[in-house]
């Protein structure tokens, strides 16, 4: 067995050599200090973006497998591992905060029309977790799974944990719908308090267009759900 080290393992020198800000030999150290913030911020959120796709893209494919008890408990794991990687996608908006507006605004313009609307894995994100329109690759897998049970979704929000695997596999997906919807509505208050009424540096409308991104995923889900409480009508009638 070759010697290996830990920088070789990871790359830490490659890793650690892309952080480049544009505003260093022209502004302050401060506002260095502050873009390579932005940066490592931005680079890690990309990182996680793409551990969270690809434990997404798992669960997908292993709820399409028809793998049995096994894959409902693996779509589990990675379910949750997924709702945790959000939780830390929130949090690192949250240290954002500690972006000082006087030193953003100096090196923002540098930034071209580079945006984080262009992320593509956030476009991936998107399109496997779905909206309040439509349904994302990760829901119509997860319904095929519950069809192939001989069951519906509305049947097993009644079973609640009789229902087994499909019920920790529905609860995870709801932890990831709200996961993402914390994430999006931190994100809208940090360019609220950075950037005010300015328009999006990728020619966006700025806050308009973060506020239309809101939504809650699995609308289907959360609505027989909802249908677990008892209806006005029937708390009348007794």
């Amino acid at each position: 067995m070759t010697d290996l080290t830990y920088s070789e393992y990871l790359q830490v020198d490659t890793l650690l050599s892309l952080q480049q800000p544009r505003s260093s030999g022209t502004a302050d150290r401060a506002v260095v200090l502050a873009e390579h913030f932005f940066i490592v911020a931005h680079q890690s959120c990309e990182l996680w973006l793409k551990q969270l796709a690809a434990d997404l893209e798992a669960v997908v494919d292993t709820l399409a497998s028809g793998s049995g008890a096994a894959g409902l408990e693996l779509s589990v794991e990675l379910l949750r591992r997924a709702g945790d990687l959000l939780r830390v996608l929130h949090e690192q908006v949250l240290v954002l905060e500690r972006l000082p507006l006087r030193h953003f605004v100096e090196f923002r313009p540098l930034l071209g029309t580079a945006s984080g609307a262009q992320s593509e894995q956030f476009g991936v994100l998107a399109r496997l977790i779905g909206n309040d329109r439509r349904d994302g690759a990760l829901y119509e897998a997860f319904v095929a799974a519950v069809a192939r049970s001989g069951l519906s979704v509305a049947h097993v929000c009644r079973l609640g944990p009789e229902a087994g695997g499909l019920h920790r596999v529905a609860e995870a997906l709801l932890d990831v719908g709200d996961g993402l919807l914390r994430w999006k509505v931190a994100h809208l208050g940090l360019m609220s308090r950075m950037v005010g009424g300015e328009q999006g540096t990728g020619g966006s409308s700025g806050i308009d267009h973060l506020l239309r991104r809101i939504t809650l995923p699995f609308p289907e889900l959360r609505y027989h759900r909802g249908e677990l409480h008892p209806s006005e009508l029937a708390r009348s009638a007794g």
